[in-house]
């Protein structure tokens, strides 16, 4: 097949020339950690942007306790109860940490105002499921248990994320709704991973898409490391869900050259036809992990996209 750079948008075709992962295997899972922490920055100090940033430890029953980083308004303005949002990172359920999304996490928490907690959920091949989705419903149930602490008003509520993050976000909200402990009102979805099928022998999908950055090989060995020994079931695989309804509504995020466009937009369909109301955007000329050039008009277009949805989907 002919490379698909010409159709990436030109400010992103950069990321077509960056160095991708290759022949990924368990032992190279490590390595690959190590050079990811190297290239996270040190974490700039909140409190001149008015917020603060802390530790915590989730607890849970049938594991250990979950860190968390908490951010939020140093000062809080006035008694009313503010909104919460539970932040998920990607990495292809092998990969990450919330120090990753630091940058972004602070600057959700001073445009609107709110505490974000983002969790750092265990890794596979390591850790398979049910270990990841336990940890972000650990900082789901810490999240709510704490509300009136924060001055989080327990029904403002959302989650989100991006990629694994997004397909793990997908999952809590799947698990929230039929353990009916924990109310979510909305939930942000960035090109999340959902399917254990795409890019498998019996689903190629679209020549066009997931030549960049997370390729179908890519995908198969994440999922793979992800299931263990498990079936491919919902929760943990959102996309084999058989009952969308009572799901929170959603902003649905691909885009036209990402691997995971059309599952997500299939997913998005579901929802819709199960009467959630979901807003779907799909970006043309942009591949997976695109925002990491930051300057480009299409990233600055979804920061900006993705803050008015919070704020709506959070009443912000």
């Amino acid at each position: 097949m002919s490379s698909t750079k010409h159709l990436l948008d030109p400010e992103l075709r950069a990321m077509a020339d960056g160095p991708f992962l290759q022949n990924l295997n368990d032992a190279k899972v490590a390595r690959v950690r190590e050079a990811m922490a190297d290239q996270v920055p040190t974490l700039a100090d909140p409190q001149p942007h008015g917020l603060y940033r802390k530790e915590i430890l989730a607890p849970q029953d049938s594991g250990p306790a979950v860190r968390c980083l908490l951010y939020g308004p140093a000062e809080r303005e006035n008694a009313t109860a503010t909104a919460a949002y539970l932040h998920v990172h990607g990495g292809g359920y092998l990969f990450g940490s919330p120090e990753g999304s630091d940058p972004m996490n602070r600057y959700i928490a001073r445009e609107l105002g709110i505490t974000v907690l983002s969790v750092d959920y265990r890794l596979a091949p390591e850790h398979p499921i049910p270990a990841p989705l336990d940890d972000c419903y650990a900082a789901l149930s810490w999240l709510h248990e704490n509300a009136t602490d924060l001055g989080v008003d327990p029904q403002r509520i959302g989650i989100g994320g991006e990629s694994a993050g997004g397909g793990l976000a997908a999952a809590l909200a799947i698990k929230a709704r039929d353990a009916g402990e924990y109310p979510i009102c909305w939930q942000a979805l960035t090109y999340p991973m959902l399917d254990n099928r795409t890019g498998s022998e019996a689903y190629p999908g679209d020549p066009l898409v997931g030549e960049f950055v997370w390729t179908r090989e890519l995908n198969q060995y994440g999922w793979q490391s992800y299931l263990g020994q498990a079936a491919p079931e919902a929760p943990q695989v959102p996309a084999r869900l058989q009952s969308f309804e009572g799901l929170p509504p959603t902003w649905m995020f691909t885009a036209t050259l990402d691997l995971f466009r059309d599952e997500n937009i299939e997913y998005a369909q579901q929802l819709m036809a199960a009467g959630v109301p979901c807003e779907l955007s799909v970006y043309p000329g942009a591949c997976h992990a695109f925002q990491r050039i930051e300057q480009a008009g299409l990233s600055k277009r979804y920061r900006a996209d993705l803050l008015a949805a919070l704020r709506k989907g959070l009443g912000c």
